[in-house]
């Protein structure tokens, strides 16, 4: 007869296992639905970005899978945010920043792409609606929330707006930019932490939108283009 510490064990995983499947996180791949080779829409006007943060590099004295982009001669937080490829937003989060509200959202194509934004600050009518259901946000907790799926297209507009309008001390002070991170999981273990799939969306985006991407400066003054994945 088994223990009772090993029965519960058995349990336990049991459990976590049909949660994966419940919430579709333990779906296998379908890696014939994705593009091949993968290319992914770029998911900001690049005309209006200034610099390029790298994905799998230091900055604020911690590693970040996920890059992003930065728009230093913005007047405004005015900034579309699109799906980069047919997918669904899976995991949401809403959290306080310097008291200001901010949004991470997670999607995963059918193939076992996903991908993250953070720092999106207003909604399009889509999503803002089902926002109003996530935790009420505290500041620095910034979970997220598994959802009921929501399919977006490529192109379909996310967000309206990113960053912050005061950036913690006043209103004329803005901070634009939005953070943005691909994590490849097709044939990986669905208990295994995306973050550790990181890839350089660099080389997903079109061959024009690379070359500007690339040719563009580093957002980080920390770490430059030093990058673990992007080469």
């Amino acid at each position: 007869m088994l223990p009772k510490i090993v029965i519960g064990v058995i349990l336990l995983v049991i459990g976590v296992m049909a949660f994966g499947i419940i919430t579709g996180k333990g779906k296998p791949s379908d890696q014939s639905s994705c593009p091949d080779p993968l290319s992914l829409q770029t998911p900001v006007d690049l005309d209006k970005v200034t610099a390029i943060l790298y994905p799998g590099q230091e900055r604020g004295g911690n590693f970040k899978a996920h890059g992003g982009f930065r728009f230093d001669n913005a007047k405004d937080n005015n900034i579309e945010v699109k799906a980069v490829m047919d997918s669904e937003l899976q995991e949401a989060g809403r959290y306080l920043e310097q008291g200001e509200v901010q949004y991470m959202f997670d999607f995963v194509a059918s193939c076992g792409i996903r991908y993250r934004f953070d720092h999106l600050l207003t909604l399009s009518p889509k999503f803002a609606e089902m926002a109003e259901k996530l935790p009420q946000p505290k500041e620095g907790d910034s979970r997220t929330t598994h959802i009921d799926p929501i399919s977006v297209k490529a192109g379909e507009v996310i967000a309206t707006a990113v960053g912050f309008k005061n950036n913690g001390h006043d209103e004329s002070s803005i901070n634009v930019f939005v953070d943005f991170g691909v994590y490849d999981l097709r044939g990986k273990s669905m208990f295994q932490n995306p973050q550790s799939f990181a890839v350089c969306w660099f080389n997903l985006l079109s061959e024009s939108d690379e070359k500007i991407v690339r040719s563009l400066p580093s957002g980080s003054s920390e770490s430059g283009t030093q990058s673990t994945l992007c080469k």
